[in-house]
């Protein structure tokens, strides 16, 4: 079986809409999308953008080969016109985008994109896909990260991912949200992610006794060796004998490793063993289908642990397995281009979208540097943040908040222009710096894993205006 081309990875919908679109002329329209999500994962009170760097290899590479038309062909249901438009079709048009490690909020455009109807719609399944997955691995991992206070989290869940990509992928997306390393080699060498491991259970017993698995281990890499010390019992025989070895070898800076038991009470008994055999450098590291929440109560219980291994439960996100970004249309222009806002109506208030070519500006306190509020605005409009701003709910417009001595700074980047992309993406290491510098900047109440304060992201009074009119010329 060859290898797929990604621009066929798409809902089979948007062949046909797209085959309507051109046999009505439609596809010269300049249409305007929103990728944008309703929910927090987990109840969180922000989420983390990722995936914008294979969303940009994506449409770089954006083709469709003979051997895609020739199956396009097979369905009989394509023109021959529509289909020689294809064999020829490149993106054209803009994105624009936050940054990857940009924390985000419900409802506001964390992508837009600007293109032709055809070109607009048929990148639509493999973006959602892309920034969905990543966006919730990394969401995902900066919770579990914070929980661990300082302490450090590797990645180790690429035997429970779900495919290839969520191993790959996913460790890359979990660095992202703060993570030090992987299990993932792969994803080392393609990304640069730290690949680290231990050993397994399997290579102690296949040595005769405990105690020779750990010394011929030590021996072969006796640089920071950590050993799996609950094959047979963890504080009779495990910790025992592991200290042994690194008495014998010399070794003073390596670790041992919890997976399964009572990892608080364990963590404290080994600890203890550790110190009074003068080890007090050997780090204890902790593993076994942990999340945010065991992570939290050990620490609280007084566990011992400098080091944790997440695997199944964050490359998986398994809680809330869902980002739910969506990607809806708010806007096309007319045939002497200017822009027609767009709105989907629904009964259930939340998923009312926000209509036209829009921008989002983060409000930033200038005396504590944390983020106050975000504002969705026209694409045309622009905030001086010399002046008081006031700033309201737009589900309950008469709550409102006069805003002084703030900086605005818009949110989206531009990443392609007519086609050709214009944004260098930063390294992966500066990615996580950033991603990490955000979020100091979020108040302490986002950051709860309950009930989190709700942060605002409300709009502009233009731009509430044209949602109101909208709805009203819709009843």
């Amino acid at each position: 079986m060859r290898n797929y081309n990604p621009a066929m990875l798409c809902d089979f919908y948007e062949f046909t809409m797209s085959n309507g679109y051109f046999q009505n002329g439609y596809y010269k329209k300049t249409t305007y999308f929103d990728v944008f999500f309703r929910k927090v994962p987990d109840g969180g009170g922000f989420a983390i953008a990722a995936g914008l760097e294979s969303v940009i290899e994506y449409i770089k590479d954006f083709h469709f080969e003979k051997e895609d038309i020739d199956y396009l062909r097979s369905r009989n249901m394509f023109g021959e016109d529509f289909l020689e438009y294809l064999s020829n079709l490149k993106f054209t048009g803009d994105i624009y985008a936050v940054p990857e490690g940009t924390p985000v909020f419900p409802h506001e455009p964390i992508l837009t994109v600007k293109a032709p109807a055809i070109e607009a719609q048929l990148i639509e399944t493999y973006l959602l896909l892309t920034l969905n997955h990543q966006s919730l691995i990394a969401t995902k991992a900066n919770r579990i990260v914070r929980s661990a206070e300082g302490r450090g989290v590797m990645e180790f869940g690429s035997r429970r991912a779900q495919g290839e990509s969520g191993a790959v992928i996913g460790a890359r997306s979990a660095f992202i949200g703060g993570c030090s390393s992987t299990a993932c080699t792969v994803s080392d060498e393609l990304y640069g992610v730290k690949a680290v491991g231990t050993i397994a259970h399997a290579w102690v017993q296949m040595f005769d006794s405990e105690y020779e698995a750990f010394k011929t281990y030590c021996e072969t890499y006796p640089d920071n060796p950590t050993l799996l010390v609950d094959t047979y019992n963890t504080i009779k025989s495990g910790v025992p004998n592991a200290i042994k070895v690194f008495k014998e070898l010399g070794i003073t800076n390596g670790g041992i490793r919890l997976d399964s038991g009572d990892i608080a009470y364990l963590s404290k008994k080994a600890r203890k063993l550790l110190d009074e055999a003068g080890l007090c450098n050997i780090k204890i590291v902790a593993s076994n289908s942990l999340d945010e929440y065991l992570i939290r109560d050990l620490l609280h219980q007084g566990a011992k642990i400098d080091l944790f291994g997440v695997g199944e439960r964050l490359i998986t996100s398994k809680m809330t397995p869902v980002f739910g970004g969506v990607y809806k249309l708010c806007a096309v222009e007319d045939d002497d281009g200017n822009i027609v806002p767009k709105i989907k109506v629904s009964e259930n208030s939340a998923k009312i979208t926000n209509p036209h070519f829009k921008t989002v500006y983060r409000l930033y306190d200038n005396e504590t540097g944390k983020a106050i509020a975000d504002q969705l605005c026209v694409y045309d409009e622009t905030i001086d943040d010399t002046k008081p701003l006031t700033i309201f709910d737009p589900n309950e417009p008469w709550k409102t908040k006069t805003v002084e001595n703030f900086t605005a700074k818009k949110l989206l980047v531009d990443v392609f222009k007519d086609g050709k992309c214009v944004y260098e993406s930063p390294s992966l290491p500066e990615i996580q710096k950033y991603c990490l510098e955000q979020i100091d900047n979020l108040w302490d109440e986002l950051k709860r894993f309950e009930n989190p304060h709700e942060y605002y992201v409300d709009l502009s009074k233009k731009l509430w205006d044209i949602k109101q009119n909208l709805l009203i010329s819709l009843k």
